[in-house]
């Protein structure tokens, strides 16, 4: 019978090891891969394309952070009216770059496949090889976190997440809900986009109690 160990799960697109970690203490067979090198100690990063990994027979994907500036709703107005430095070829090349990476995920030979995305707007969606609208769209303050920041979850063969420890959003205007806007607040730096995208401890523990225990469920069940 398939135990926790048993369980193999890559964590794609995370230098920071947090969604990896989630599973880790679950006892799950997890591993993190980025092209960025591993942010701690740990000896459970893969530095390099994630993409190269996809047929090692892994049960679960989650693909906590891809690259998504072209992709998003937020940066469509760039490929018409380029930031300063780029020219409209190198936006429209990154947007093909990017939907390929998408694309290369959600279809990977994989049985249960994750993506966090926002919301994206026509020009990916047209890109990317059978796509799927978002399943469904969780905050961080669903799961115990004060934060704001919509994350869209593209999700293969898996459930919705249940919140966990919804906490009251404090009124608009306030200090309060202004402490809560903070990732969007975040000013103009060399690693504004690095910390932008880090995941949430909340989340990352929603889906390794959850689907962790759906993927260990089914792989149970077909072995009984």
């Amino acid at each position: 019978m398939a135990d926790r160990s048993s369980l193999r799960i890559l964590v794609a697109c995370e230098f920071s090891g947090t969604v990896r970690n989630a599973f880790l203490a679950e006892g799950y067979d997890a591993w993190s891969c980025d092209l960025l090198p591993k942010e701690n100690g740990s000896n459970r990063h893969i530095t390099g394309d994630a993409r190269q990994i996809l047929n090692d027979g892994w049960d679960l994907l989650i693909v906590a952070h891809p690259p998504c500036t072209r992709l998003c709703n937020s940066g469509v107005r760039w490929l018409s009216t380029p930031p300063p430095g780029k020219t409209r070829e190198q936006m429209w090349r990154e947007l093909d770059e990017g939907a390929a990476l998408f694309s290369a995920f959600w279809n990977a030979p994989i049985e249960r496949i994750a993506i966090e995305n926002p919301v994206m707007h026509r020009h990916p969606k047209e890109r990317i090889v059978d796509f799927q609208p978002p399943a469904q769209t969780v905050q961080p303050w669903w799961f115990g976190e004060p934060f704001f920041k919509a994350t869209g979850l593209y999700i293969r063969n898996l459930k919705p997440l249940t919140p966990t420890d919804r906490l009251l959003p404090p009124r608009s205007g306030t200090d309060e809900h202004k402490a809560w806007s903070r990732v969007h607040r975040m000013p103009p730096g060399p690693n504004r986009a690095r910390e932008r995208s880090r995941f949430f401890k909340g989340i990352a523990t929603a889906m390794a109690q959850q689907w962790g225990e759906q993927a260990l469920s089914e792989m149970r069940r077909a072995s009984a």
